[in-house]
């Protein structure tokens, strides 16, 4: 069934991601990057909130294991910190030279998937990295 794939919400995550890349452009004309991504991260928080209510996830857990919290925290600093030079991007140049950059995440997360989950890199992944580099370059140039 496709919504058990991952492949499925992969690719509705790069869907949205275009949609938060034209649409952020569009919602910052006289705003700050700073402002548009506080607005941003609220309503995720609000939207969030109420996913977790309608679901009945929303538990408040007395015993949070202490190394998951470490790394979502990072992970919230980490998320942080590119929505806003992300935004700032976006604020500075044109989105469809600011998401090629932005997608060349994918090669750091290669990198890091392999030195910290020790995944392999594989021939396959190796040349599809560099097909990614190259498309970004070229798209940027």
């Amino acid at each position: 069934m496709i919504l058990q794939d991952w492949r499925f919400y992969a690719l509705m995550s790069a869907l949205f991601a275009s949609i938060t890349a034209i649409t952020g452009k569009l919602g910052m004309h006289d705003l700050s990057s700073n402002q548009a991504t506080w607005i941003r991260a609220v309503v995720i928080l609000i939207f969030t909130s109420i996913l977790l209510l309608f679901r009945g996830e929303w538990k408040l857990e007395t015993t949070l294991p202490a190394k998951s919290l470490v790394f979502l925290f990072i992970s919230g600093l980490a998320t942080c910190m590119s929505w806003l030079f992300y935004f700032h991007a976006l604020k500075l140049g044109p989105a469809s030279k600011v998401a090629p950059i932005d997608k060349l995440s994918i090669l750091f997360t290669i990198l890091f998937s392999y030195l910290f989950l020790a995944e392999m890199i594989t021939i396959k992944t190796f040349i599809g990295g560099a097909l990614i580099f190259a498309g970004s370059v070229f798209l940027v140039l």
